[in-house]
C-alpha cells in the first residue's frame, strides 16, 4: 500500500481545482452569515503570528518593552475576537442547519475546533508568568486531579504549559483548521434551508 498514491487520489476525488479555488461562489455566500468564518481564521492567523514573535523575544520582553507589551496586547485582543467570532460562526451555523446534505463531518471537526481552542486559551492564561497566573495553575491543578488527568497533565509545571500554549495545542488547532477547511471546499458552502410552500 502506498500511502502517497491513496492520499493523491483521495484528493483527486474529493477536491478539484474549482473546489479549491473558487473564482465565483453562490449568491447565497454574499450575506454576514458568512463573514463570521473568515473572521475567525483571519484572528487565528494573527494569534500564531503575534505568538511566534512573543515566543521568540520570550516573557522579559513582552513584561518589559513598549514594543512587546504591543504584541502582548495584539495577541490578547485577537484571542477575544477569534473566540467571538468562532461563536458567532458557530450559531449561525447551527441557525442554517449546517450539518445538513451529508457536512456532519465539517460540524464535528468545527466543535473539535472550539474545544482545543478553549484549551488553548486556558494554558495561555496560565502562561502569563505572574501571581495571577499562579493562583489560575493551583485552581486548574485541583481541577485536573478532579477529572483524573492530574498525573498526565501537571499545570504547576510551567515548561508544560508552555509547551502546550506555544507547540502543542496550535498545532492541533491548525491542523483541524485545515481539515474544517478542507472539508468545507470539497463539499461547497451549506445552501439556505429552503422555504417550503404554501398550500
Amino acid at each position: 500500500m502506498n500511502l502517497t498514491q491513496s492520499a493523491r487520489d483521495y484528493l483527486t476525488r474529493n477536491l478539484t481545482y474549482e473546489d479549491a479555488l473558487p473564482t465565483q461562489m453562490p449568491v447565497y455566500v454574499n450575506s454576514v452569515a458568512y463573514l463570521f468564518g473568515v473572521s475567525a481564521l483571519s484572528a487565528l492567523g494573527l494569534l500564531v503570528l503575534t505568538g511566534v514573535v512573543m515566543s521568540l523575544f520570550g516573557p522579559d520582553w513582552y513584561h518589559v518593552s513598549n514594543v512587546g507589551h504591543f504584541f502582548n496586547s495584539l495577541h490578547f485582543w485577537s484571542v477575544q475576537i477569534f473566540f467571538f467570532a468562532i461563536v458567532l460562526h458557530l450559531l449561525t451555523k447551527f441557525s442554517i442547519a449546517g450539518w445538513r446534505d451529508g457536512r456532519w463531518k465539517t460540524w464535528v471537526v468545527g466543535l473539535l475546533i472550539l474545544g482545543v481552542a478553549i484549551l488553548t486559551g486556558l494554558t495561555g492564561f496560565l502562561s502569563q508568568t505572574n501571581w495571577d497566573s499562579q493562583w489560575i495553575s493551583v485552581q486548574a491543578k485541583d481541577a485536573m486531579n478532579a477529572l483524573g488527568v492530574g498525573a498526565f497533565f501537571n499545570t504547576m509545571n510551567t515548561g508544560q504549559v508552555l509547551t502546550l500554549h506555544v507547540i502543542v495545542l496550535p498545532l492541533v488547532v491548525t491542523a483541524l483548521v485545515g481539515l474544517h477547511l478542507f472539508f468545507i471546499r470539497s463539499d461547497g458552502s451549506i445552501k439556505p434551508i429552503p422555504r417550503k410552500r404554501a398550500r
